[in-house]
Parts: C-alpha cells; sequence; structure tokens
C-alpha cells in the first residue's frame, strides 16, 4: 500500500514537471475556421472522455453600453434564456438538462459568453439551440419587466448588500471617469429602471450576429465531421455591419484619488487599485508575476506580513488580469481585523509595494510566483471547460487564442529586476485610486437612506 503511495506520488510529480518543462502544447490541436457569415469557430479533438463544452462568445460587455444603460449586456444574458418561437421560455435549459448536460452564461466588461457541457453525442443539440437564440430571440416586454425585477435583486444581494463589492464598484468609478469601465456589469438602479425592450433589442440586433462572435467546441469531437454540422446551423444566419469600435482613452491621472464608503458592515476595509497595461504590454508579464508574489498562498507577501506577522487583517489579496480589451486595474484588498484601523491596514499595504519597488524578489520567490502561475495555466488545459474558457476570453478582448499559447513562455522569461522595474512604473502614488470602507450600524444606514 505505502509503496504504490510513493510510486503514484512519484508519477504524479513526474507528470507535473513534464507538463511545465515543455510537453505536447494543447494549442497544437485548435482547428481555426471562419464561417463565409464571418462567425470565428475554434475546434479542439480532446478525446480522453467522451464529453464536450459548446462555447459561443459575444465581443459586447458593459463597456459597449451607454451612460445611463449601465447593465445592458447582462441583462440580455438573462433575456437569451426567455425563449424563441421554436424553443419556447423554459426550453432550453430544460432539453440540455433532459440530456445530461448543464447550461449557464456570464457578462463581464468585455464580452458576454453562453456555455453546454454534455455528453459528446448531444453536442448538435447545444449547436442548434444557439443558433436559434442567434437568430430567433422573442424578447416579450412582459418577460423583460419580470427579468428586470430578478436582476434588481441580483444586484441588492451582490453589491448593495456586500460591503466589499459595493466598494470594489465605488473604487472602479472613480479610478475610470471617462472609460465604460466606470460603471458596473450589472448596471445601477436608476438605469436599470430606465431600460426599455426597445433598449435591449437595439442591443441584440447591434452585437447579437455572427460576425461579431467566437463558437467554440472542446471534446471528444471529430473537427472534420463537427464543422459541416455547424455550417448547417450558423451559415444561414446573415452576418451584419458592426458599429465602429470607439477607442476610449482614459486620461492620464495626475494624483491620488481616493472615496470612503460607509454601509452596513462587519469591519473596515481597504482597497488600492493601480493603474495597470493589458496583454498589449510585456510588462503585464511582469505584473502578472507581481501580483502572485503579493497575494497567492499563505507565503504571499500580503499575507505573511498583514495577516500572520502584523495581525492587521483578517483577508488579504490582490487581483490582474492581462486579458482586457483596454488596460484595467491591479488592485490589493485587506479586510482589517477587529481593533485595526483602515490607516494602519492602508500604510501596511504601502510597505509591501515599497519593498517590491526597492529590492527585486530573489530567484526562489520569483520561481515560486512563476510555478504558482503556470501549474494554475497547465492545470486549466486539461479541462475542456476551462480550455474553451481561455481561448474565448483570448479572443474576444482581442489578444487572440495564439496569444494564449504564448503565455508561459513570456512568464518564464521575466527576470527579478523586472517585478521591481513594473513595481516603481505602475504602483505610484499619482496613479492610485484608494477606496476606504466604514462599517456603519444598520440602523444608521437606514436612516440616511431616507
Amino acid at each position: 500500500m505505502q509503496s504504490g503511495l510513493v510510486r503514484s506520488l512519484t508519477t504524479f510529480i513526474i507528470s507535473i514537471l513534464w507538463l511545465l518543462s515543455g510537453s505536447p502544447s494543447a494549442f497544437a490541436n485548435v482547428q481555426e475556421h471562419q464561417l463565409a457569415n464571418g462567425m470565428k469557430v475554434l475546434l479542439v479533438e480532446s478525446p480522453k472522455a467522451p464529453v464536450v463544452t459548446v462555447q459561443i462568445w459575444y465581443k459586447v460587455g458593459s463597456r459597449n453600453e451607454i451612460m445611463g444603460r449601465a447593465g445592458l449586456s447582462h441583462m440580455l444574458e438573462h433575456m437569451m434564456f426567455k425563449g424563441t418561437p421554436k424553443y419556447p421560455k423554459g426550453s432550453f435549459s430544460r432539453l440540455i438538462k433532459k440530456n445530461g448536460g448543464n447550461d449557464n452564461a456570464f457578462t463581464s466588461q468585455d464580452f458576454t459568453a453562453y456555455f453546454e457541457n454534455l455528453a459528446a453525442g448531444k453536442v448538435e443539440l447545444a449547436l442548434e439551440l444557439e443558433a436559434d437564440r442567434l437568430r430567433g430571440l422573442l424578447l416579450d416586454d412582459k418577460e423583460f419587466q419580470l427579468e428586470r425585477e430578478v436582476v434588481k435583486e441580483e444586484r441588492r444581494l451582490r453589491s448593495e448588500d456586500d460591503p466589499q463589492s459595493y466598494l470594489a464598484e465605488a473604487l472602479f468609478a472613480q479610478a475610470f471617469q471617462m472609460h465604460p469601465y466606470h460603471w458596473p456589469i450589472i448596471g445601477w438602479f436608476p438605469d436599470l429602471n430606465a431600460m426599455t425592450r426597445a433598449d435591449l433589442k437595439r442591443h441584440y440586433d447591434t452585437y447579437y450576429v455572427p460576425n461579431n462572435a467566437t463558437l467554440i467546441v472542446v471534446g471528444d469531437i471529430k473537427a472534420a465531421k463537427l464543422l459541416p454540422v455547424i455550417k448547417r446551423f450558423f451559415e444561414p444566419i446573415p452576418r451584419k455591419p458592426l458599429p465602429p469600435q470607439q477607442a476610449v482613452a482614459e486620461p492620464e491621472q495626475k494624483g491620488e484619488r481616493r472615496i470612503v464608503v460607509k454601509r452596513d458592515a462587519q469591519l473596515p476595509a481597504v482597497m488600492v487599485g493601480y493603474r495597470a497595461p493589458n496583454f498589449s504590454s510585456d510588462d503585464a508579464y511582469a505584473l502578472t508575476l507581481l501580483e502572485s508574489i503579493l497575494s497567492h498562498g499563505k507565503s504571499s507577501r500580503l499575507y505573511r506580513s498583514l495577516v500572520y506577522e502584523q495581525k492587521l487583517a483578517l483577508v488579504v489579496g490582490a487581483e490582474y488580469s492581462l486579458l482586457q480589451t483596454d488596460p484595467e486595474l491591479l488592485y490589493c484588498f485587506a479586510v482589517a481585523a477587529p481593533g485595526q484601523t483602515t490607516e494602519q491596514v492602508e500604510r501596511a499595504i504601502y510597505a509591501e509595494i515599497q519593498k517590491l519597488q526597492q529590492e527585486p524578489p530573489s530567484d526562489l520567490e520569483l520561481q515560486r510566483a512563476k510555478n504558482q502561475v503556470e501549474a494554475d495555466y497547465v492545470f486549466g488545459q486539461d479541462s475542456n471547460f476551462r480550455q474553451a474558457m481561455l481561448f474565448g476570453q483570448a479572443e474576444t478582448t482581442g489578444a487572440g487564442w495564439r496569444q494564449a499559447e504564448q503565455f508561459v513562455n513570456k512568464l518564464r522569461d521575466v527576470k527579478a529586476g523586472d517585478v521591481t522595474r513594473v513595481a516603481r512604473k505602475y504602483l505610484i502614488e499619482d496613479g492610485r485610486t484608494v477606496g476606504i470602507l466604514i462599517p456603519t450600524p444598520a440602523n444608521q444606514t437606514a436612516a440616511e437612506a431616507k
């Protein structure tokens, strides 16, 4: 028993080292096609198990909305499940579930995506259903009125009643004053109340067209056999002219911005955001490792200093994604421990950033960060769903799926000095936005709201 366990563990470790040292790439199996109507198709043969994921990604998210109608993309995502003439309300998910699968959707700043995970033999069902709602969504006004209340309740639960989420919304609204990353994906109540069925119809007609979509199928498929099926379902849908891409460049920030939020909360919190480049800059790879060094695991600098050593915070972290259509934020956050102040926590966050600005991470620390990021990335390729997710996000943000193939190599090229350089370049006082959450008793918050 014990020797078998040792052999299994050894085999597991060897497999991981083999993966990280340059195994045959999953990207070698990607077949890219473009239909006559402009729809991009990515097919990946992965016969490890008789299952498949079907995903369709539209290049439309909250960044494609206008002031006063924030939340349109997310609302339309909800309405995409409300039926077509061929498949009435509820039919879509019921059919997928009846055939042993599951389905869902999600909206971001840059895209809206829909997926079905099911047995490989049922792939045509998912394709037919997606093609049907791409061309024939009903958008019934009564259903819209009902669903708008559902979305408003979702906003209450996820934003209004979640102090940290509310703080993040406030931080982004302060950091981006001209760019549409200013407003939340779910929208604000006044925008949701003002939204009409005509707004949704216009959004659907404009952006839900084949030449604005990427279809991705990963799993136990034969691409040569599946492509004609895809063409049969999707090519009859006509392409349409897309609105011109309006590049909104956020003006350079020339001084720290601060916002204080008072909410019913147990503990105070601090969030510090810095404007950072996206995939279009090679600095994004050093920033990815910087974020890992600061926040990944209990050996990370923020956790070790603020939680373990100084006991200033209960929760710490950082977030950064290079796969954004436009440059966004690298931000750090911390929930203060009982009895600790936001001033103490904020100073402690800056102290850890300053250490990275003054002295490069050790070779061991940098390698550990690279191993963590690479391992997450490589293990993700072992999942049909996560592999399709990576391709979809890369395609819809403008990076392209081939950029994802270069991720690990570019990450490995980062030197310790690069981490220090980007910390000095981007994590600067004049370019930061600070959000402070101050707990307020529930009865006082209610009184202020009146």
